[in-house]
């Protein structure tokens, strides 16, 4: 039909009963294909040994992964949520405008490491636009004031076991749906992605791997994230479906603000949170 209709050069041909027009300008109609064979006249081909029944005992199968790959590494389950609220964790961006999940974690070479969570997450957050400096993939790093990449300082935080939160702005995460974009994040020490809007999948992603997805109640309230604030989610132990979380704004000069953040988890995706990953949960369950 889609090649009928390219002859006919119009919607409206029908095949069935109109004409085409030969360069001699002779008038000819498209014959309809025959049927093809519902089985192959020598029959399928079946090939062997391509799947490989797994054992019925697989406890003494080791997978072996070469240490000194730059493209495959055995991933390691995410710890659970330890039952504490995130107590002044710093910001590590504030995303101004269009972040996408390809400036959250940029495709193109860097897909050869899609296997490698540990070498793929040098390109987090690389193409986000930082509010606090208009710069490109770098931030603020607490820990020396250094104007750095978002991903150098998020390694420095989680070598000192700590927490980070990612500001972001309308419909943050929007895009494909690569769940890189959400996992180099949790990887690297993400607790929390505070924004405007979430793109629907990415916001799903981020729930998949116990990441707090969050969104400001009043979007007016994302002008109030300074640069240098600290900021704590609190009574978390009592997360539950259609509430909101309190979130506590300390601000350098020693100044707070109370704003209130609105989540869209239900009862079986708190559990993704309590038990670190969604993963998690599925290996507990088995």
């Amino acid at each position: 039909m889609i090649i009928a209709l390219a002859l006919g050069g119009k919607l409206s041909f029908n095949p069935l009963k109109d004409e085409l027009t030969a360069s001699d300008g002779t008038k000819f109609k498209l014959e309809p294909p025959k049927p093809a064979p519902e089985v192959p006249k020598d029959g399928f081909v079946r090939p062997k040994d391509i799947f490989v029944a797994p054992p019925e005992n697989s406890d003494g199968i080791e997978v072996i992964i070469d240490p000194n790959s730059k493209r495959l590494q055995r991933l390691k389950p995410f710890s659970k949520w330890d039952g504490k609220d995130f107590v002044e964790l710093p910001i590590i961006v504030k995303a101004k405008g269009k972040c996408t999940t390809d400036h959250i974690s940029p495709a193109g070479a860097w897909l050869s490491l899609r296997g490698h969570l540990d070498n793929l997450s040098d390109n987090m957050l690389l193409g986000a636009v930082n509010a606090f400096n208009d710069e490109v993939g770098k931030g603020k790093n607490v820990l020396n004031n250094q104007l750095e990449p978002i991903s150098k300082i998020a390694r420095q935080y989680k070598k000192k076991q700590m927490r980070w939160i990612i500001i972001g702005d309308k419909n943050y995460g929007e895009g494909s749906s690569r769940e890189h974009a959400a996992m180099t994040p949790r990887y690297l020490g993400c607790a929390a992605v505070i924004t405007k809007s979430l793109a629907r999948i990415h916001e799903t992603n981020l729930k998949k791997q116990g990441i707090l997805a969050l969104t400001f109640s009043n979007p007016d309230d994302y002008d109030k994230i300074l640069e240098d604030d600290k900021l704590s989610l609190v009574n978390l132990n009592k997360l539950e479906p259609n509430t909101q979380v309190k979130c506590i704004l300390l601000h350098a000069n020693g100044s707070k603000d109370e704003i209130s953040l609105n989540h869209s988890y239900n009862k079986s995706q708190i559990e993704w949170f309590r038990n670190g990953s969604a993963l998690n949960v599925l290996r507990n369950n088995q």
